[in-house]
């Protein structure tokens, strides 16, 4: 016996495309950028794209990061995700923001070198053996010695990543190292605010 469903009508899907079609301009990306979860939420018409593309343009607007800082957070955490979309939104706004090469190279290495050691880390932390810890981790970690980006914001981006990677060990200690510093708590979540609403937007664009 076959079922026939009723057609949505006209106004219906303009507001599925139409809420998509938001969610990408706030990204950089046409309308025409599709892929299979971006489809499947606008099927649904799903109300959380709206609340995804307001998640993630509360976090661009900044509090305690400013703007260069959001620019250069959002590509470590986008370069962490390997998601080209948003490397490629964070770097022309990093740019716009006046980042030098080197500070926009350094995010990115950032990434890369926080990955490396929140799987040596995270690997201690789950076996508890006093012996892994020490043995010398042998990984060069040249650009921790004298960050371009500055110590604590080379260290705000570290707990951000490492929060994403879900490193504890790495977390505590970035962290810890951030109060030193005179980093505010406030600042510190606002980060992994920001990490948080990136790794939900990596799902949905890529």
């Amino acid at each position: 016996m076959l079922v026939f469903k009723p057609k949505p009508n006209t106004m219906e899907v303009l507001n599925v495309n139409q809420s998509v079609a938001e969610l990408l301009e706030v990204v950089g990306l046409n309308e025409e950028f599709t892929n299979e979860s971006l489809r499947n939420l606008g099927d649904a018409d799903s109300r959380y794209v709206k609340d995804l593309k307001l998640n993630f343009k509360t976090i661009l607007k900044g509090d305690k990061l400013n703007q260069k800082e959001v620019a250069l957070m959002g590509l470590a955490l986008a370069a962490n995700a390997a998601n080209n979309p948003l490397q490629v939104f964070f770097r022309k706004l990093a740019e716009q923001n006046e980042a030098t090469v080197a500070e926009i190279g350094e995010a990115v290495a950032c990434a890369s070198l926080l990955s490396s050691n929140n799987v040596l880390y995270r690997f201690r932390h789950f076996v508890e053996k006093e012996k892994y810890g020490q043995i010398p981790a042998r990984l060069r970690m040249n650009i921790m010695m004298n960050p371009v980006l500055g110590k604590e914001f080379f260290e705000l981006i570290s707990t951000a990543v490492s929060a994403v990677n879900g490193c504890q060990m790495c977390v505590a200690s970035h962290e810890n190292h951030l109060i030193e510093l005179g980093t505010s708590e406030e600042r510190i979540f606002e980060s992994i605010r920001m990490a948080s609403v990136i790794t939900s937007l990596v799902k949905v664009i890529y």
